[in-house]
């Protein structure tokens, strides 16, 4: 009977359960509510589910995921070494077509205007006590991209990548929510009615030059950038060189399946009860709100001077776009335009900025890099 018990007893010291903490339960909750929201509602489902069920396996205690090697540690060393948001980036730039950018360059500037609410989200989170780099890494949400959100935060504050990663994947989820009462109030009704002219159409020389002059001068300029810009561009290059169609294929669709679970597991086995609950988390959560909110809105006033400039050619609503979730982001623009005048067609117009976003925002997140430096530095 004395073996017994003593079995046992050390059958309950090894398991989980004897080191299973308040903590733990509710982020298994938390974990739980995500896979909600991701399979029952339809948010961002491919990151979010994958996200979650990290999140339970991050919570699970004595696994030894980071101690010992295994399939778990190969994850966790992905994420902690920038190797899975460039190679999501060449699989997002293998399905990105820089025609409308190619054909309308002024849209690049509305790109970067919305990713002022990069820098008013910076400023805010240091007025609320973090210091620089953790400011930097929570702006970021503001540029509704997650690779290079999750890529700038491992960088500048690895203990934030949890919450910052959530709080972006669930932003890009509710453009549809977020963005319309902005652009409504950033733009009259005779605004949002405006017809712009059809867009040239890109020359194949043109699409091919594109990916190749951008890598070389981004990278010059900025490069601690290089890795996320190379991979966006290479795989564009795959996209419109016309011979690579095999690479093209596997880029954006077995590869960016494959790493996308990687990186999304990865980043939820991140979000320990020890870091995820705490007061800093709801605090980034709402920054990336205001982050978010804060960049539609530059991008629409932004898109109002063009339309001056231009003598009202120029829709404002397609300054919107500017922020990085592609093409959600563009289709919003294209419903709110629609509802004001049923024959307006501005999705063209609005993938220009739409996909200067991607770019814009992983410039911010280098220039933040080339100023700062990252953590340790």
């Amino acid at each position: 009977m004395d073996a017994l018990i003593v079995s046992l007893q050390s059958v309950w010291n090894d398991s989980g359960f004897e080191g299973l903490t308040s903590g733990h339960v509710i982020m298994l909750l938390v974990g739980l509510v995500l896979l909600y929201l991701a399979i029952g509602k339809g948010f961002e489902p491919l990151l979010l589910s994958n996200i979650a069920f990290g999140c339970l396996l991050g919570n699970i205690p004595k696994t030894g995921f980071v101690e010992e090697p295994g399939v778990m540690q190969v994850i966790l060393y992905g994420i902690n070494n920038e190797v899975f948001p460039p190679l999501i980036f060449m699989g997002v730039g293998a399905m990105t077509d820089f025609g409308p950018l190619i054909a309308n360059p002024k849209t690049l500037l509305l790109g970067a205007a919305a990713q002022g609410g990069v820098f008013v989200c910076l400023i805010g989170a240091m007025l609320l006590g973090f210091d620089l780099r953790e400011a930097a890494a929570i702006g970021i949400i503001g540029g509704a991209d997650g690779p290079t959100a999750i890529y700038l935060t491992v960088k500048m504050a690895p203990h934030l990548l949890g919450a910052i990663a959530v709080a972006a994947y669930s932003y890009m989820s509710l453009v549809p929510l977020i963005q319309p009462p902005i652009m409504t109030l950033c733009t009259s009704v005779e605004d949002r009615k405006i017809k712009m002219d059809q867009l040239r159409t890109v020359t194949k020389f043109e699409r091919i030059i594109f990916p190749i002059f951008s890598t070389i001068f981004i990278s010059l300029l900025l490069p601690p950038v290089c890795a996320l810009i190379g991979m966006l561009m290479l795989g564009n290059l795959y996209k419109e060189a016309g011979c690579l169609d095999r690479l093209s294929d596997t880029a954006q669709n077995a590869l960016m399946n494959i790493v996308t679970i990687f990186l999304s597991v990865g980043t939820g086995l991140t979000m320990e009860a020890g870091k995820f609950l705490k007061y800093d988390t709801i605090l980034i959560i709402c920054l990336g709100l205001v982050a978010f909110a804060a960049g539609t809105a530059l991008g629409c006033i932004f898109g109002q001077l063009m339309k001056i400039a231009s003598g009202g050619k120029v829709n404002p609503l397609i300054g919107s776009a500017g922020v990085s979730a592609v093409p959600m982001a563009a289709r919003v623009s294209q419903i709110v335009g629609q509802k004001a005048n049923p024959s307006n067609f501005l999705l063209m117009h609005a993938m220009g900025p739409n996909v200067a976003g991607v770019i814009g925002t992983a410039v911010a997140a280098g220039t933040m890099l080339a100023m700062i430096g990252p953590a340790g530095k």
